[in-house]
């Protein structure tokens, strides 16, 4: 996707090579985190995280962080929302996309991750060997 106001942009200074966000948000994910910051009455991201567990070796984290961008946190802007993800999770979610989906099963962020070999049926798992 090309860099503007409607698109994923890279904002923060640690940005990896380059220049590319690391991973986009889909319009849907960008309206929701918007919708959250408006509930909260103040801006608010959404901090993206990997970590080890789950079913299939590794875990998506979502979280809403109201704090201030941390020195080692990467910035993806989309349409007024922002996302945050630490220069360790990069390597595991390399051009990958966040949406939010809406279904029978419920509400949730989702990750379409091209580094995923195998994932569990609810996607917040994967594996990348």
């Amino acid at each position: 996707m090309a860099a503007s106001d409607a698109t994923d942009t890279l904002v923060s200074s640690s940005a990896p090579a380059g220049g590319l966000p690391p991973l986009t948000l889909s319009e849907r994910a960008a309206r929701h985190i918007r919708r959250i910051s408006d509930k909260e009455g103040a801006p608010v991201r959404l901090r993206i995280a990997v970590s080890g567990g789950g079913c299939s070796g590794f875990q998506y984290e979502f979280s809403i962080d109201k704090g201030a961008v941390g020195a080692d946190d990467v910035v993806i802007a989309r349409d007024g929302a922002e996302a945050l993800i630490d220069e360790a999770s990069i390597p595991f979610v390399l051009g990958a996309e966040l949406d939010f989906t809406e279904d029978l099963t419920g509400s949730r962020f989702a990750m379409t991750n091209p580094n995923a070999t195998a994932s569990c049926g609810c996607g917040t798992s994967f594996s990348v060997f």
